[in-house]
C-alpha cells in the first residue's frame, strides 16, 4: 500500500473520578471536538521521519528508540516495526497543544495505532483491539494511566469508565461545557504518585473519597442520562470538594472554579484531569469574556477515532 493515509483522535475532557478511577470506581471522561491528526505517507527507503510543532527526529526503520518529544509516537511505532513494508514519514498536527490537558498523550497515541493498523493490516481493526493496544502503550510510557482518556479518543461522546476490569458506557447525550486553563501544568504521572504517598498515611480516609467519586459519578451517569443539569452542577461541586480533598486543588485552580461559578449560565465547576494545573471546567454556557484564564474552546465530540485513505 503506497497511498498516504491519516487517522485522526479527538482530545479529552475528566468530566468525574479522577484519581478514583486508578482504584478500581467509576470516571465519566468526555471526547471534545479538538482533534491529533497523524499523516502518514510511504518512502522508497527505509527512514523513518517524524514531524511536527515540537520537532522532528528522523531514525532507521527496525531502530526505533523511545524518546523525547515524541515518547508516546516512538512506543506506538516500535509495536508495528516487524510488520511495515519500507520507511515512512509520520506528520502529527494538533487542535490543540500538548500542555493544556486535553489528553494529547492518549489522543497521539490512538491516532498513530489506527493509521499503523491501517497500513500494517488488510482488515479493519476493532475499535475495542485499539483502545486496549492504545492504553498497553500509554501505560508503558509513563508507568500508569487508567486507560479513560484513551477510551474516550477511541469512542467518542461521554463514557462511563472503569479501568479494571475495563467496562465502558457510552451516553448519546451531550453537555454544555466552559473550559479555562490554568497556565500551568504538573505532570500527571506526579500527581497521581503524590496522591498514593499520602494515600499510604491516610488509607481509610482515601478509600472513603474514592467511594463518595464512585457515587458522584454513578449520580452523575444518570443526570446526564436524564437531562438533568441542575442536578449535574450540583455535582460538579461535590467532585472539586472531593479533589481538594486528595490536595490536588491550589490558589489558582480555586480561583478559576469560584470564577465559574460565579457566572451567569454556570451550573457547577471544577478541576478536570489529575490537578495541580491544566484545566477547570463549568457546566453551562456563560456570555463572558474577561475570564481570569485563558478559555478553551472546547465542545464534546460524538466521533471518535477516524482513519481515511488506504484500501
Amino acid at each position: 500500500m503506497s497511498a498516504i493515509l491519516q487517522a485522526s483522535a479527538p482530545g479529552s475532557l475528566m468530566l468525574m473520578g479522577e484519581h478514583a478511577v486508578l482504584y478500581g470506581r467509576r470516571a465519566l471522561v468526555a471526547a471534545v471536538h479538538r482533534r491529533i491528526r497523524v499523516r502518514l505517507q510511504p518512502r522508497a527507503d527505509g527512514r523513518v521521519r517524524i514531524a511536527s510543532a515540537l520537532g522532528a527526529i528522523e531514525m532507521p526503520r527496525g531502530r526505533l528508540k523511545t524518546r523525547a518529544p515524541f515518547r508516546f509516537v516512538l512506543a506506538a511505532l516500535r509495536r508495528y516495526e516487524d510488520r511495515v513494508p519500507s520507511g515512512f514519514d509520520l506528520r502529527i498536527e494538533s487542535d490543540f497543544p500538548h500542555d493544556v490537558g486535553l489528553g494529547s498523550s492518549a489522543a497521539v497515541t490512538v491516532a498513530t495505532c489506527a493509521v499503523m493498523e491501517r497500513w500494517t493490516r488488510s482488515r479493519r481493526t476493532r475499535p475495542w483491539d485499539l483502545f486496549l493496544a492504545s492504553r498497553e502503550i500509554i501505560r508503558e510510557v509513563q508507568g500508569l494511566g487508567s486507560g479513560a482518556d484513551v477510551a474516550a479518543s477511541v469512542f467518542g461522546g461521554i463514557l462511563s469508565y472503569r479501568a479494571q476490569p475495563a467496562r465502558i458506557q457510552r451516553l448519546k447525550r451531550t453537555i454544555p461545557l466552559v473550559v479555562l486553563y490554568s497556565g500551568g501544568k504538573t505532570p500527571t504521572v506526579e500527581v497521581v504518585r503524590r496522591v498514593a504517598r499520602t494515600m499510604k498515611t491516610q488509607p481509610t480516609m482515601f478509600n472513603a473519597v474514592f467511594d463518595l467519586m464512585d457515587k458522584a459519578g454513578a449520580a452523575g451517569f444518570q443526570a446526564i442520562r436524564a437531562g438533568a443539569l441542575k442536578k449535574l452542577g450540583e455535582i460538579f461541586n461535590i467532585q472539586q470538594g472531593l479533589m481538594e480533598a486528595l490536595g490536588v486543588s491550589n490558589a489558582r485552580l480555586a480561583e478559576l472554579v469560584y470564577a465559574l461559578r460565579a457566572a451567569r449560565g454556570i451550573l457547577g465547576s471544577k478541576i478536570s484531569g489529575s490537578g495541580l494545573g491544566d484545566c477547570v471546567i463549568g457546566l453551562g454556557r456563560s456570555a463572558r469574556t474577561d475570564w481570569p484564564g485563558r478559555r478553551i474552546e472546547a465542545e464534546i465530540s460524538p466521533r471518535g477515532v477516524l482513519v481515511t485513505g488506504g484500501a
